[in-house]
This record gives C-alpha cells, sequence and structure tokens, in this order.
C-alpha cells in the first residue's frame, strides 16, 4: 500500500467519521441521509454532468452503478435505524468493524488477491483495536452471551450495515475499475436519493421531509460534501491499491469517531478505548510497509 493511498484513506476516514456525527445528531436519521443524497445530486450536478461527458460508460458499468445503488439504499437505511435506536459510539465501531473482518477475505476468495503476513498483521491490529473499543471491561459478556448484539435492535442495524460495507467494498473496488471514480460515486448518491423516495415520502410524509431540511440544512449540506469526499476518495484509492489493504485502513476513521464522540457529545473515552484507538492507528502503519 503506497503512502499516497494511506493519504486519501487517513483523509477520507476523518470525513467520514465526522459525517456520521452530524448524521446522528439529526432530528430524524433516514429522512437526513436521505437529504444528503440528495444533495450530492444538485450541488454537484455540473461535476456529475462533466464527468458523464468527459468518462462514458459502457454495459458493465450501468451494471455495477446499478447494484451500488441498490446495496446503498439499504446501507443508509440500516445506519440511520442504528443511529435511531442507539448511540454513536455503539453503532458506529459495530459497523465500521464488520467491514475490514469481512473484506480482506472475500477480497481473496473473490477477487483472488494475495494477502501477505505483515499485512495481515496490520488487519488483525485493526480488528482488535475495533473490539477492544467496544468490549471493554465487558468481555465476559462476549462468552456469557455472544448474541448479545444481534438482541438489541441499534447493535442488529449496525451488524446489518457492516455487512452491507464488507459487500459494497468489493463490489465498488471492481465498478471503479468501468467507471470513472467520482462519476461513480455521483451516480450512487443521485440514484440512492431517486431509490429512496418512495420509501421515504410513504413513510414520513412531504411534511416530515420539508421540516427536517429547515431543521438541519447546515448539516445535511456539509453531510452531502463530507460523503462525496470520504467515499469518492476511497473509491480512487480502489483504482491502484489492494481492497485488503484499503478496507482496514479505513477503520481508522473509528479513532476520529471515539474523539468527536468525547469532544462534542460528551461520551466516556477510558483506559479501553485509547488502547483500542492506539491499535488501530498503528493498522495502516504495518499496512503501509507491505510492497
Amino acid at each position: 500500500m503506497t503512502a499516497l493511498a494511506l493519504l486519501l484513506v487517513l483523509v477520507s476516514s476523518v470525513a467520514h467519521a465526522s459525517w456520521n456525527l452530524l448524521a446522528k445528531r439529526g432530528s430524524n436519521q433516514e429522512i437526513f441521509l436521505w437529504w444528503s443524497q440528495a444533495t450530492i445530486g444538485v450541488l454537484l450536478l455540473p461535476l456529475g454532468a462533466f464527468l458523464f461527458w468527459r468518462f462514458p460508460i459502457d454495459g458493465t458499468g450501468w451494471l455495477f452503478v446499478l447494484g451500488t445503488i441498490l446495496l446503498h439504499i439499504f446501507y443508509f437505511l440500516f445506519l440511520a435505524r442504528g443511529y435511531a435506536k442507539a448511540d454513536l459510539s455503539v453503532v458506529y465501531p459495530i459497523a465500521r468493524g464488520m467491514g475490514p473482518t469481512l473484506s480482506p477475505l472475500l477480497g481473496v476468495m473473490i477477487l483472488g488477491e494475495s494477502v501477505s503476513l505483515l499485512a495481515i498483521v496490520g488487519i488483525a491490529s485493526v480488528v482488535v483495536g475495533i473490539y477492544t473499543i467496544y468490549w471493554w471491561g465487558s468481555f465476559g459478556q462476549i462468552f456469557s452471551d455472544p448474541l448479545k448484539l444481534l438482541k438489541e435492535s441499534g447493535t442488529r442495524y449496525a451488524v446489518f450495515t457492516g455487512l452491507l460495507i464488507a459487500i459494497y467494498t468489493i463490489w465498488d473496488k471492481v465498478g471503479v475499475s468501468h467507471v470513472t471514480p467520482f462519476l461513480y460515486m455521483y451516480l450512487m448518491s443521485t440514484g440512492t436519493a431517486i431509490g429512496m423516495s418512495p420509501y421515504l415520502f410513504r413513510t414520513h410524509g412531504a411534511l416530515a421531509i420539508r421540516t427536517e431540511l429547515r431543521s438541519n440544512v447546515i448539516g445535511i449540506v456539509a453531510v452531502a460534501l463530507l460523503m462525496f469526499l470520504a467515499y469518492g476518495l476511497v473509491l480512487t484509492a480502489f483504482t491502484f491499491s489492494r481492497v485488503s489493504y484499503i478496507a482496514p485502513s479505513r477503520e481508522v476513521g473509528i479513532v476520529a469517531g471515539v474523539l468527536l464522540g468525547t469532544l462534542v457529545l460528551n461520551e466516556p473515552f477510558g483506559r479501553g478505548r485509547l488502547l483500542g484507538a492506539g491499535l488501530i492507528a498503528v493498522g495502516p502503519v504495518i499496512i503501509t510497509l507491505v510492497p
């Protein structure tokens, strides 16, 4: 993994943690996230139109665009429901933690990628750090009630979100070989907003949708721009680095998420979270040593 790929991933991670914090603070998370996707479609239309003209898409590319739209519709719905039911410090580590646990395995099995021993050490450091943050002080619960995560609706949606992250990471890794990354991101966001619209208007109604925009317009615009930047940078990194290395390295954003939770939401930051954050930060550094 190159230094440039690491830089892209680190900037992306901070942007990702920031937009998740803002989304958590929305009045209605489902509507808030829908507005963020719609905002990308409107504000970045000139960029999308230029990229569409400059980089035509073939039939295979459209197949990947449609697939990622479907995956992201469910991703945003599950993430929104997780934040509606549980704390940021609970949902974010679980959702983000599932991705690096499964993505390297899927990268090897589906894309035929190889993972060196040094990279495995870096990946393991990230994964162990994630679960140290979440389980510190309650490790016994893993053995006494290993299915506890699935019994609570908030964490259950976080697990579903993490599974989707692992799946769309592999899908999008291949997708950006057919569609230029930022056009791929633009079409994904616009298509997701369109695809979510019937459900949003039927479930919440036009009044609730207008109210959310009036109440959180600044946050919605900020999330839209941060989201586009965050995943656009990751998609760019995918074009010249392995998904097996990119996916775990993204999880350094959990460190930013923990800090934001502490400074903004007044969540606790004890020794366990400090240790876990350190392990997560070390992991990407180890991965960059891989040729």
